[in-house]
């Protein structure tokens, strides 16, 4: 039997597809714009006739009405990374979270979901009846097949034929069903570049060089960085997102893989998030290999990397370099992703260096200007990278490398390129606590600390010596 015949067999409606999910399920689909996401409506139609049917998906680009209240004891949510609509609906009471690093995506698939149905969004088969996973789809989907009962296909047309690994198809043969629903893969909209963003950009960038091989975050410092590295050469790519900025730079020539040290040559992804010419560029692309994520973050592969560089943005941090990337208080914001993954891998490299950006000041519900560095962090903030592997934090105001230095470098460091309203009281709130002593001389004037200064500048490479500042 061909695998067409095979496909044939297999084939049902969306509504009978979602007709295969029983009480007490637990689904899993892939993040983002791989979510299936029609197949994701029918199911939610059905709720009423489900009982504790549990779906887990990890920043969702569709506002899915199960997650709503409405809906609890029929199904419901378990959040792995927060985005806008999972936001929207935590507060109702129908919605689990898990904050995890993802290189432990597949152990917590496999060790704490144990999903019983893997549901996932693929292309159209090729010559031989593979399905790529599309963009985002090799994140974990493999891993959630291997122990799934019931794995459930949903064609789309649109989605965009992504070479990897093995794990970055699936066979017709290895499906349960199979659904069709052609539809465009979502997209990311493009964060808006500010005057600070390029400001904190601009520090970064003094600090790389030609062969780096880079993982880049998003957000408008990342997209800052990433659209002027046109001025390098042989920049290679180790990241868990493929972005915009990336597609631009290759199509520039700026990005070969030529000095990479693992998978040379190629741009080593975990997944692509953003615009419908991001998808289509993906599409067939000799050069982009997806991997699972679980691989692309492993500190131990990344740290294979000769000159890794990782940026990354945090919220805040305090003086002694915990960083807070991923709540706000109590109120949980993003998740842990990949990050200290990251920062863990870069410090592995030899030559690595990582960077976490932000501006240093937020707005306060009132309008008043509140520090982002400040000597503690506040009530339920989520230590996202721990003070023992921060390396570099980088604001408007310069960067300060805090990476194995003694808590009082630190706490100097950090508040040079806090915002200048906040310095002197960071230093008199330092040293009621104990973090410096009370006669401690710390200099946090205006004046511009260059490299080699004699207090201790950072390096090109943002190596130590705590601190390089511009006047503020």
């Amino acid at each position: 039997m061909t695998w067409k015949d095979i496909y044939k067999r297999k084939l049902l409606s969306v509504e009978e597809a979602a007709a295969k999910i029983k009480s007490h399920d637990r689904v899993v689909y892939p993040p983002c714009g791989s979510a299936p996401s029609t197949l994701i409506e029918a199911i939610g139609r059905r709720y009423k006739e489900l009982e504790d049917v549990t779906m887990t998906g990890v920043l969702l680009l569709y506002p899915f009405d199960y997650m709503k209240g409405e809906y609890r004891g029929h199904i419901r949510h378990h959040a792995i990374f927060m985005g806008p609509y999972e936001r929207r609906h935590y507060a109702e009471g129908n919605m689990d979270l898990t904050s995890y690093a993802f290189s432990q995506s597949d152990r917590l698939v496999q060790e704490r979901i144990k999903p019983t149905v893997s549901i996932i969004e693929v292309s159209a088969p090729d010559e031989d009846g593979n399905m790529s996973y599309g963009s985002i789809g090799t994140f974990y989907s493999a891993a959630a097949n291997a122990c799934a009962e019931t794995v459930i296909l949903q064609v789309n047309r649109e989605v965009p034929y992504v070479f990897g690994t093995k794990d970055a198809f699936i066979n017709v043969r290895d499906a349960t069903w199979i659904c069709e629903a052609d539809h465009k893969v979502a997209e990311l909209p493009q964060p808006a570049v500010g005057e600070t963003d390029r400001k904190i950009a601009s520090f970064v960038l003094e600090r790389l060089d030609d062969g780096i091989t880079l993982q880049l975050g998003i957000g408008g410092v990342a997209n800052a960085i990433g659209f002027s590295l046109d001025r390098f050469k042989d920049i290679g790519i180790h990241t868990e997102m493929l972005t915009d900025s990336m597609m631009d730079l290759a199509q520039k020539g700026v990005i070969t893989g030529s000095r990479k040290t693992l998978h040379p040559g190629e741009m080593t992804i975990g997944f692509g998030l953003g615009s419908t010419a991001l998808y289509k560029f993906m599409d067939r692309n000799p050069v982009i290999k997806a991997y699972p994520i679980s691989y692309i973050t492993d500190p131990r592969v990344i740290g294979q990397n000769k000159n890794f560089v990782s940026i990354n943005s945090t919220l805040m941090c305090d003086l002694t370099g915990q960083a807070c990337s991923e709540s706000i208080g109590f109120d949980q914001f993003s998740g842990t992703g990949g990050q200290i993954d990251f920062v863990r891998g870069s410090a592995f490299s030899e030559g690595g260096r990582s960077f976490l950006c932000f501006p240093s000041t937020a707005k306060a519900k009132d309008g008043s200007l509140v520090s982002r560095i400040n000597v503690a962090l506040p009530p339920g903030a989520v230590v996202t990278t721990p003070r023992t592997d921060s390396q570099n934090f980088v604001t408007e105001y310069g960067i300060a490398n805090v990476h194995n230095d003694c808590v009082r470098n630190r706490v100097q460091s950090l508040v040079r390129i806090a915002h200048p309203q906040f310095r002197d009281s960071l230093v008199e709130e330092a040293r009621k606590v104990g973090l410096i002593s009370k006669t401690e001389r710390i200099v946090i004037g205006p004046a511009v600390l260059k490299r080699g200064h004699p207090s201790g500048s950072a390096d090109r490479m943002g190596r130590p010596g705590a601190i390089v500042t511009r006047a503020g």
